[in-house]
């Protein structure tokens, strides 16, 4: 397995991770798919931004792909930002998520981050081990707040905040 930047040539297989997230899980909140157009804009915001867009390429296949980019706008959450990381079906439990949330964690810590925060559908219990097993611990959760599949879905956000790097004087 290879974790390398994403180019743009990648872009459609992200995108076929994206939307079969999107029309299977709860993983994303979007109900309606998204096109390539949108995932360029995406990337391009995200890169534009100096944040990372990785993928993890197997057998010359993209298996997963993890970013993260702004928490929130306001200048105040500056150091602040949140993750994503996806896996294509035919390669979870493979090591790739694990992979991928390494490479962005490092990424994280080389950079300006002070925090990460993930936005997880509480009942995702693999991505939430996931995040536990790097040391993120759940900050809080959201009842009924999103609705998708004719069901309320709750948010559980969790948080790991990097003891290096960024200070308070920044």
């Amino acid at each position: 397995m290879l974790v390398r930047d994403a180019r743009e040539s990648d872009l459609p297989e992200i995108l076929v991770i994206h939307n079969n997230a999107i029309a299977e899980t709860t993983a994303i909140w979007d109900t309606e798919p998204a096109d390539l157009d949108e995932r360029k804009a995406w990337f391009a915001t995200r890169t534009g931004a100096g944040h990372p867009v990785l993928v993890a390429e197997i057998d010359g296949q993209v298996a997963g792909y993890a970013s993260y980019g702004q928490f929130r706008p306001k200048s105040g959450y500056r150091f602040s930002i949140e993750n994503s990381v996806y896996v294509t079906d035919i390669f979870q439990r493979r090591g790739v998520a694990t992979a991928l949330m390494s490479e962005l964690l490092e990424r994280a810590r080389r950079g300006e981050v002070h925090a990460m925060i993930a936005a997880i559908e509480s009942s995702n219990r693999t991505s939430i081990a996931l995040h536990e097993k790097f040391g993120f611990t759940i900050v809080g959760q959201l009842p009924e707040v999103g609705l998708k599949f004719g069901r309320w879905l709750d948010l559980t956000l969790m948080q790991l905040t990097f003891a290096e790097g960024v200070t308070s004087q920044s």
